[in-house]
Formats: structure tokens, sequence, C-alpha cells
């Protein structure tokens, strides 16, 4: 009896003093991870850019695209995390004295230290040359699947910065002096200076959110002055820039709602491919080991 306690005294000590870790194996797993998820990842960046185009007609839609990518994470994360574990189960050293269930759940603990390992080597040792090459992709992608919104957007920006205090200024002061007769600046203007003043008015209106009526109809007398039309139709030319002025601004937002949207599902994606992965691993890893113990018991017994 006190032989036994004896011998169970020992083993006990024995286990405590071992670590449960084995990090050869975990590192071993994290770079083959790490390594075929920067190949796949540049893969499906090539792929990616086959499916964009700057022909009309000739590029996938938006969705299809953001689907696809999604769809590839996924992929990507199965393959890597799949192998990173099975390689960490198939290389550890065997567990002698420990319970199956033992065995599972550290070989399963195994595969996800893996992953997370070869998550962080990613992210921090590939991460900034593999963000160069795929956001190039990207944005090759976001600006032929935007078209003319996104031109709307390059637009609208630049005008949102010329609006310094300069130009704030200068429009205020047009105002301050605007004759009531269009014909008496127009005289003393040229063309060049005519159409600063349109652009300032222009920009404030755009600030602003609205053009006043005061600003509609001195743009009306501007243009009509300088190109010879009459007082209805430089109103209706003026009215219809202005339409495309408003709509560029529409385009501009809904190319800014379309980004969001694809950036918050593609976000979503991502985090839900990483927990795919951390799972694969895992149980790739408790895979893996339970072949490596059931091969060595075969070798053993032949």
């Amino acid at each position: 009896m006190n032989s036994a306690v004896t011998e169970a005294e020992d083993s006990g000590k024995k286990e405590s003093s071992l670590s449960a870790v084995s990090w050869g194996p975990i590192i071993a797993g994290a770079f083959a991870a790490s390594t075929l998820t920067v190949v796949l990842m540049l893969v499906g960046s090539g792929l990616g850019l086959t499916m964009v185009s700057p022909w009309t007609g000739a590029s996938a839609s938006a969705v299809t695209f953001v689907v696809s990518a999604a769809i590839w994470l996924v992929v990507v994360q199965w393959l890597s995390a799949g192998l990173g574990g099975y390689l960490t189960g198939r290389l550890r050293a065997k567990w002698v004295g420990i319970h199956d269930d033992e065995v599972t759940f550290r070989d399963t603990a195994h595969g996800f230290l893996a992953w997370a390992l070869a998550t962080l080597l990613v992210v921090g040792v590939f991460g900034s040359a593999l963000s160069a090459t795929i956001g190039a992709g990207v944005q090759a992608a976001s600006n032929v699947a935007s078209g003319a919104a996104a031109g709307a957007t390059s637009a609208a920006a630049s005008a949102a910065t010329g609006l310094t205090e300069n130009n704030s200024v200068g429009y205020f002061v047009d105002t301050l002096f605007r004759p009531a007769d269009a014909a008496a600046t127009t005289a003393g203007q040229n063309d060049a200076a005519a159409t600063a003043q349109a652009s300032r008015i222009l920009v404030a209106s755009a600030a602003r959110g609205e053009v006043s009526a005061g600003d509609k109809a001195y743009l009306a007398k501007l243009v009509g002055s300088r190109t010879g039309l009459s007082e209805a139709d430089a109103a209706k030319r003026v009215d219809t820039v202005l339409a495309a002025v408003d709509d560029a601004k529409n385009k501009a937002k809904a190319a800014a709602d379309a980004a969001r949207k694809a950036s918050a599902t593609f976000a979503l994606v991502g985090a839900l491919s990483m927990i795919v992965g951390a799972f694969i691993a895992s149980v790739a890893a408790a895979l893996g080991g339970k072949q490596r113990d059931e091969d060595e018991a075969l070798f053993v017994r032949g």
C-alpha cells in the first residue's frame, strides 16, 4: 500500500514538472500555416484582378466581387489552418501515461496555439508586404467598380478641400460688391474673372448644401451675358448644371455608402473566417495527433 502511494506521488510529481505545451510542433505548424496563407492570399489577389476591367460591362459587380473575396477568405483560413494544425498534431512527441481525453484536449489546444501564432506572423511579419500587394488590387477593383461615382467622390473631395478661408472670404466679398445689373459686372470682367466668381458661388453653395435664389439668379445673368443666351435659356442651363452637380453628389454618397457596407461585410466575414480557421486548426491537430499515436502503436506491435 505504501509502495503504491509512493509510486502515485512520484508519478504526480513527475507529471507536474513537465510542460504540457510542445512549442516545437506549434512553431512548425504556425510557419507552415502562415506561408500557405501568404501564397493563397497572393493567388486570391491575382484572381480578383481578373474579375475587374476598365471596359464597361466587362467587370464583375461589386456584390460579386465582395462575395467572392469573402468566400476566398474562408477557403484560405480553412486550408492554411488545416495544414498547420495537422502538422502540429503529427509532429508532437507521444504523451505517455496520459488519459485519452487529456491527449485530445492537448492536441486541440496545440492546434489553436499554432493558428494563433500563424495569425500573428502573417499580420506582424508579412503584413506590410502582403497589404501592399493586395491593397493595390483592391484599390484597382474599387476604382473600376465605382466608375463615375468614384470620380464624383474625388471631385466632391477636391471641392471641399478647395473651400479654404480665402475662397470663402472671396465669395462674401463678391456678394458685397455684386451690382444689381449683371451687365455692369461683366463689362469690366474677363472670362477668367467671371469663371472664378461662378466657381466660388458653386463651391460656397456646395458647402451650404443648397444654392440660394439670389445666387442662382446671378449665375443665370453671368451665363447669359457671357454666352449670349436669353434669360430663360441661361436660367435653364444653370438649372441643368446644378442638377448635374446634385447628381454627382448623390453618386458620391451612394459610392461612399456602398464602400461602407462592403467594408463592414468584409470585416464581419474576415472575423468569421478567423473563427473557422481556429476551429479547423484545433480539429486538424486532434486528428493529426490521433493518427500519430495510432501509427506508432501499429509500428510497435509490428
